[in-house]
């Protein structure tokens, strides 16, 4: 008998946070995704699955989602990469070894897939049909199709791959390597390379694009600041360090900045310093960018992205920052009430139930010229 009552009051616990997180509202509400480990296989972190939070309400903690991406001894495997799409209505995330294919409507993980050389961090096509997913800091990445899983074709670049990007037009695919100074553009429809850019003042580390995809904004090993570079010609235009503030001991990556990205409307740009434990923020609306504040963080970051309205910074620390003021308006906690850190993570915009538009894992600029 107890053990039927606490298995209701479970059933009830879960639909009532499903009801209440908005799922079965006719409104629109904004959810951010966060994948975990997503600080190595740190556990300590927010543990294992997705969890789900309310942008409206405060960041508040909904759910989580549980996931698969175990080792042999079930241990969790570090996520690498996270991804989704409105259209398919699919969220991604990729491990050292596999991607792992989720529904946004049900929360089930419909499969889960190994590939040669592993997994790192991946892009989705616009229209949600194909993936391309890195192998683990190795030769190559492997064109997926997005709906099953299977592999279609190999891109090599011998380039140590790492994080990828595909714009926002779906026409060019962005490939960065762990062993390269130089950033590969792909054109999406071919498989060809289009240009590159470069070479980087060291190899490329995070990275991201502006809407028009004529500028990318470059983290390099060795420098707390970036680099920019012209998507156009190829060229790098500008290096620009942080004025005032020294590199440090940094707890992971071995990168003083490891974490840049584009505020929506790109007129900010904002840029992490591990060792300071702050994020530095640039004006973007003019070349070289410049310095214009900074905020100070709980922890180290190792990335950073934005919601889709630019209303929210997001950086690895959990720290939730407003944009506009600057100031630090929540700190995501799970359902134990533990500090939650995460390098993958995005927003998922919902009417009702159904998705209608989703966020990047980069902090991408989104003003089309």
């Amino acid at each position: 008998m107890k053990h039927s009552c606490y298995l209701l009051g479970t059933a009830l616990l879960v639909s009532f946070a499903h009801c209440f997180a908005g799922d079965l509202s006719p409104g629109e509400h904004k959810r951010l995704y966060v994948a975990e480990p997503g600080i190595r296989d740190y556990l300590e972190y927010g543990g294992h699955g997705i969890l789900v939070f309310d942008i409206d309400q405060g960041h508040r903690f909904v759910r989580r989602i549980s996931t698969g991406g175990l080792d042999e001894k079930g241990k969790p495997l570090n996520v690498k990469g996270i991804c989704a799409s409105a259209v398919s209505k699919r969220l991604y995330i990729t491990t050292t070894r596999s991607i792992l294919c989720l529904d946004l409507l049900t929360d089930k993980l419909l499969w889960e897939k190994a590939y040669d050389g592993g997994c790192d961090r991946l892009a989705l096509s616009p229209d949600g049909k194909i993936i391309y997913v890195p192998s683990l800091e190795g030769e190559h990445w492997n064109i997926v199709d997005a709906m099953t899983g299977a592999a279609l074709q190999k891109i090599v670049r011998k380039s140590g791959a790492h994080n990828t990007i595909f714009g926002l037009d779906g026409a060019h695919v962005y490939l960065a390597g762990l062993k390269s100074p130089v950033l590969t553009v792909m054109d999406a429809r071919t498989q060809q390379v289009g240009i590159t850019v470069g070479p980087f003042g060291n190899v490329i580390r995070p990275f991201t694009v502006n809407g028009s995809q004529t500028l990318c904004f470059v983290n390099v090993n060795g420098l707390l600041g970036f680099e920019v570079g012209d998507l156009r010609t190829g060229q790098v235009l500008h290096r620009i360090e942080v004025p005032g503030s020294k590199p440090g001991t940094e707890k992971r990556h071995g990168c003083p900045s490891h974490g840049i990205g584009l505020t929506p409307d790109e007129t900010e740009l904002w840029l992490t310093d591990a060792a300071n434990n702050q994020l530095h923020i640039f004006d973007a609306t003019v070349l070289p960018p410049k310095p214009k504040g900074t905020v100070v963080l709980r922890d180290q970051p190792g990335w950073v992205t934005f919601g889709l309205d630019g209303r929210f910074a997001y950086p690895s620390t959990g720290d939730v920052v407003e944009v506009k003021t600057r100031r630090i308006v929540a700190e995501l906690t799970d359902e134990a009430r533990r500090g939650v850190q995460s390098e993958k993570l995005l927003e998922v915009d919902f009417v009702g139930d159904q998705p209608v538009r989703v966020g990047d894992q980069f902090g991408l600029g989104r003003k089309i010229n």
